[in-house]
């Protein structure tokens, strides 16, 4: 299966990993105002990824800041039928003046998706 097809076949489940990032980072307190860049699937860069394990090839989505010189958020489909999501939002959270936002997260399969925020504790 060549790149193109595998970004095809991951298409609905992308855009739903997508949603629920999103999702996340909304839930927060975020306003769009305060959020540059959301994960859309069609913005990412595309590749695939050998499984040393399986030898099947992975398909890796990666988003990069504007000038596309920093990456900030991935999405990778592994053979097995399950993925990881991490997109970046560093900022301080909106409403708890005690924590700050690394990011989002989301895993699982296309039956079960989980997502979280990455919170850190400010420095005194």
């Amino acid at each position: 299966m060549n790149l193109s097809e595998h970004i095809a076949i991951n298409r609905q489940l992308a855009e739903c990993v997508c949603q629920r990032l999103t999702e996340e980072i909304n839930e927060l307190g975020f306003t769009e105002a305060d959020i540059r860049h959301y994960p859309r699937y069609d913005d990412a860069d595309f590749v695939l990824i050998k499984d040393p394990y399986a030898g099947a090839d992975n398909l890796a989505c990666y988003w990069y800041d504007e000038p596309k010189k920093q990456r900030i958020g991935r999405l990778q489909f592994n053979s097995d039928g399950t993925f990881y999501a991490e997109y970046d939002v560093v900022k301080p959270h909106p409403t708890k003046t005690r924590r700050f936002v690394e990011g989002v997260t989301a895993w699982g399969k296309a039956e079960q998706i989980k997502s979280e925020a990455k919170l850190l504790e400010m420095p005194e």
